[in-house]
């Protein structure tokens, strides 16, 4: 099963975007390129490092066996929105986002195709419909494509910065500053790839953050996301010597945040794929966030 993506950065090797965006080994992805079975723009590309431009279109089928598939499962889960087109869902805290190797079943992708009759065909049996993820501790609003021409505009919109998406974050530390930028490359880490790392060679990661208050030891913030990297909020805080509370891998455990890190998807702003419309879309932050809020003594009503 193919898999298209919309380039979102420019200048980055083709081999290295795909071994990205698929999670997948330099060598399975050189393989598929020179079997033919990738295509940039719609054509065969010359070679593997060729560079992208933002915009390019690829469309992907690295063909290895997946050993995982993706059945209708009768899981509750959160809709905020539904039409012909897209559904918007406020995905709970825990739950992953689609079937991996590690969590076969039980993700949103299962509970999807219970509730929902369509989903879009363009990320396979085990992504239908996934335009962007959120990791499976971090909650919040999440818009899923239900057929393949929403897909690629709700793509387009993430890559050109045109859908806006902006988080809620308890921090470790207080942040001098009221607002910044944090302008920093990530790649997987060479040392764990489960990890993402800042690194030079890595993609364009830009966030933007403001001070929502301040408390003894902790910062409440909203982050917009400027670019879409795996971990990249995490990762960000993290170099800035400001985790996220309770991130047991860029930070560490607490007992104020039992279920892993307080990071939530609480806004999203997109344009109907169809009508054009702009659209804004919420959700509280979950429980054991509030609890956190109210424990640690914010006053802030979020």
């Amino acid at each position: 099963m193919s898999e298209v993506f919309i380039c979102d950065q420019g200048n980055v090797r083709l081999d290295v975007f795909l071994a990205e965006k698929l999670d997948r080994t330099r060598s399975a992805v050189l393989k598929a390129i020179e079997e033919g079975r990738v295509l940039l723009n719609g054509a065969i590309p010359q070679k593997a490092g060729v560079k992208l431009s933002v915009g390019d279109e690829i469309k992907a089928d690295i063909g290895e066996p997946r050993p995982i598939s993706a059945c209708p499962q009768d899981i509750p889960i959160d809709i905020l929105y539904e039409d012909e087109d897209i559904v918007v869902v406020n995905k709970p805290q825990g739950m992953v986002t689609h079937p991996a190797s590690g969590s076969p079943d039980g993700t949103l992708v299962n509970a999807l195709l219970y509730k929902v009759s369509d989903l879009s065909g363009i990320n396979g049996e085990i992504r239908p419909g996934i335009v962007h993820r959120l990791d499976k501790d971090t909650s919040g609003v999440l818009v899923v494509a239900k057929n393949d021409a929403a897909h690629l505009s709700l793509s387009e919109q993430i890559s050109t910065k045109k859908a806006l998406r902006y988080y809620y974050a308890i921090v470790v530390g207080n942040i001098a500053n009221e607002e910044g930028k944090v302008d920093k490359a990530i790649a997987r880490s060479k040392r764990d790839r489960k990890q993402m790392a800042i690194s030079e060679d890595g993609r364009e990661a830009v966030t933007l953050y403001k001070v929502i208050e301040r408390v003894k030891g902790y910062t409440l913030v909203e982050c917009e996301l400027r670019t879409g990297r795996t971990h990249q909020i995490r990762v960000h805080m993290k170099s800035i010597g400001h985790p996220v509370l309770g991130d047991p891998v860029y930070g560490k455990a607490s007992p104020l945040a039992p279920h892993g890190q307080l990071l939530h998807a609480h806004k999203l702003v997109l344009y109907h794929p169809v009508s054009g419309v702009k659209m804004t879309f919420e959700a509280p932050v979950n429980e054991a966030f509030a609890s956190a809020l109210s424990a640690l003594g914010f006053s802030s009503k979020i």
